[in-house]
C-alpha cells in the first residue's frame, strides 16, 4: 500500500487561503486515484475533492466548488488541495486518501484503501 503524509494545514482568517500537500511513497503513485476528505468535530467524514490517475478529471463537493482546486504532480508523487476563500465551516482535519480500485467512486470513502494521518485546518471568523 502507498504511504501518505499530509502537510500545509494551519490557522487562517476567513477569506484566506491555504495549500495542502500530500506526499506519497513508492513508485506507483500514478496508478492511484486520489481524494481529499475532511472531518469536523462531532461530524462524519465527508468528501471534499478527488482527482483521477492522470489528473485529467477532478471532482468536488458542492460546498467547496469554485473555491478549492485539486491537482497532482505524478513526477513528485504529490497531490495538492488549494483552498481559497476559506470559511469557518471549512474548519476540520483534512485527509488525503488513495484508491487503486478501477472506477473509483470518489464520493465514497470506503473506495479508498490508504489514508494519511490528517492535517488540521482552522478558519477563524
Amino acid at each position: 500500500q502507498v504511504q501518505l503524509v499530509e502537510s500545509g494545514g494551519g490557522w487562517v482568517q476567513a477569506g484566506g487561503s491555504l495549500r495542502l500537500s500530500c506526499a506519497a511513497s513508492g513508485r506507483t503513485f500514478s496508478r492511484y486515484a486520489m481524494g481529499w476528505f475532511r472531518q469536523a468535530p462531532g461530524k462524519e467524514r465527508e468528501f471534499v475533492a478527488g482527482i483521477s490517475r492522470s489528473g485529467g478529471s477532478t471532482y468536488y463537493a458542492d460546498s467547496v466548488k469554485g473555491r478549492f482546486t485539486c491537482s497532482r504532480d505524478n513526477t513528485r508523487n504529490t497531490v495538492y488541495l488549494q483552498m481559497n476563500s476559506l470559511k469557518p465551516e471549512d474548519t476540520a482535519v483534512y485527509y488525503c486518501a488513495a484508491s487503486w480500485i478501477g472506477g473509483t467512486n470518489y464520493y465514497r470513502d470506503t473506495d479508498f484503501g490508504s489514508w494519511g494521518q490528517g492535517t488540521q485546518v482552522t478558519v477563524s471568523s
